[in-house]
């Protein structure tokens, strides 16, 4: 594993676990959301996207963990991928997770990432056409039809791909990763 990309529906918790995965293996962690959304919630132009993705996957010579789905940077990213993680997550749990985030980052006002000023707003979490709930809800089923077909395709036999189902097996597995370094 020197290449990976952590998958997932929104609010399964890809960013935390893409972060410790990156610090266990020491490996740098890529955070697409951040190359992806301006400020004000613009989005990052493909023939500008996919050159700061590479340029941040090149620079990370021993290897890099990215976080995110990103269907559109597919070709680009498994060019090098070795391993895929998809956190797997029941839709109830996703759910849950999608609005306790979407009200914590409404009421703190967190700037979201780095490189960019975005803010999430009660307005935009619930209200919108937008809103991060709505993605979860209608990409959940989306998501996992998706990756399920991945893993079946002879085309992807070459990536090893790691199903984790629970938070429970997620942290098992960080700890295991600890245990055999």
């Amino acid at each position: 594993m020197k290449f990976i990309n952590v998958v997932g529906t929104s609010a399964s918790g890809k960013t935390t676990f893409a972060h410790q995965l990156a610090q266990k293996l020491e490996l740098t962690h890529i955070e697409m959301d951040d190359l992806f959304w301006l400020d004000d919630w613009q989005e990052t132009p493909d023939d500008e996207f996919f050159p700061k993705l590479k340029s941040q996957m090149d620079q990370a010579m021993k290897g890099w963990v990215l976080d995110g789905n990103y269907s559109r940077t597919q070709d680009l990213k498994l060019r090098y991928i070795d391993t895929i993680i998809w956190l797997d997550y029941s839709f109830s749990l996703n759910l849950y997770r999608s609005v306790k985030r979407a009200i914590t980052r409404a009421v703190t006002q967190k700037r979201l990432w780095p490189n960019s000023n975005n803010r999430e707003s009660f307005k935009v979490s619930f209200l919108s056409k937008d809103s991060i709930i709505l993605w979860m809800i209608s990409h959940h089923a989306k998501n996992r039809k998706q990756y399920v077909a991945m893993m079946q395709n002879p085309e992807y036999q070459h990536i090893q791909f790691i199903r984790l189902t629970s938070p429970k097996q997620t942290a098992e597995f960080l700890k295991q990763l600890k245990a055999e370094q």
